[in-house]
């Protein structure tokens, strides 16, 4: 990846990918691979999870911050200290290493679910606790219309009745009228 080698402890190959931030499958292309190198191993070990770098073709050791060397004037003839590269160790990987590997970052996984499960329930009991504000106000809507409903069909039957005890009275007085005016037209005339 550019003017570094890149190391990272991680579960699989696309978390590695992931991490590093890589569009394609880089271990297909050839560009990547799984290292048994003890050196590497333990760097990343150190840091599981979080991506190393060291200056490409360098023998040093794998940091999260790496700067590329200073020293690359070409006509210096100080001999370098340099480590020889070590051969690639005939241990096989076996699973135990593997899972031992991958085993902080399962961890940093499940405490990163049960953070956004937690987050969830709280947006949950929020979603609840608002329906439940919700389901009050139109209960008490409800009823309160169920209460005017009521008062005005009383008051149109109180109404109702006024009116017909008005008629009542209309047709009370248009006979009472009509005796009295009866009465009073022999004694008139």
């Amino acid at each position: 990846m550019g003017f570094f080698d890149l190391a990272i402890a991680a579960p699989s190959m696309k978390a590695a990918l992931e991490a590093w931030g890589a569009d394609s499958n880089l271990f297909n292309e050839g560009v990547a691979k799984e290292s048994d190198d003890p050196d590497v191993i333990e760097a990343t070990m150190a840091a599981p999870g979080v991506v190393l770098k060291r200056p490409v073709g360098s023998n040093g050791p794998f940091r999260e911050h790496a700067e590329l060397p200073t020293d690359l004037a070409g006509g210096s003839s100080k001999k370098t200290n340099r480590r020889q590269p070590r051969k690639a160790s005939k241990r096989a990987n076996d699973d135990a290493a593997d899972g031992k590997a991958a085993f902080p970052f399962e961890k940093e996984q499940k405490r990163r679910e049960r953070e956004r499960a937690k987050e969830e329930a709280t947006r949950q009991k929020e979603r609840e606790r608002r329906q439940h504000a919700v389901d009050k106000a139109q209960g008490a809507l409800d009823a309160a219309r169920r209460k005017h409903e009521e008062k005005a069909a009383d008051i149109q039957q109180q109404l109702e009745a006024i009116e017909e005890s008005a008629r009542d009275e209309e047709a009370r007085w248009e006979k009472e009228k009509a005796r009295l005016e009866a009465t009073l037209r022999p004694a008139g005339g």
